[in-house]
């Protein structure tokens, strides 16, 4: 089960519970990009806590992603574009091809 649903499932059966409260703010600090005192995490249950390192490796793993697509939308709008543009005229260049009656 990956981190965020194991959190929201904790946070649901156990709203009040003092380790709710700081995976709720760790979740808010990550999404708000907050800074997040590491003494809540050392407060918190185990369990908590190996909710809040799992939350920690998968935003840091989607923010490694998020990254790589940026990368790739780069490359996609700045590189390939031109060599398609150039396939494009050289097409456009070319006259049509015959076929025969056919189909051939």
């Amino acid at each position: 089960m990956n981190a965020i649903k194991a959190i929201r499932k904790h946070l649901e059966k156990n709203p009040d519970a003092p380790s709710s409260k700081a995976l709720a703010r760790l979740v808010a600090a990550l999404a708000e990009e907050r800074s997040y005192p590491l003494a809540e995490l050392y407060a918190m249950d185990y369990d908590a806590f190996e909710m809040a390192l799992d939350l920690l490796r998968d935003w840091r793993l989607d923010r490694y992603y998020a990254a790589r697509m940026k990368l790739f939308d780069f490359a996609l709008s700045a590189v390939i574009p031109e060599k398609n543009a150039t396939d494009r005229m050289a097409a456009a260049a070319r006259p049509p091809q015959a076929t025969s009656s056919d189909g051939t």
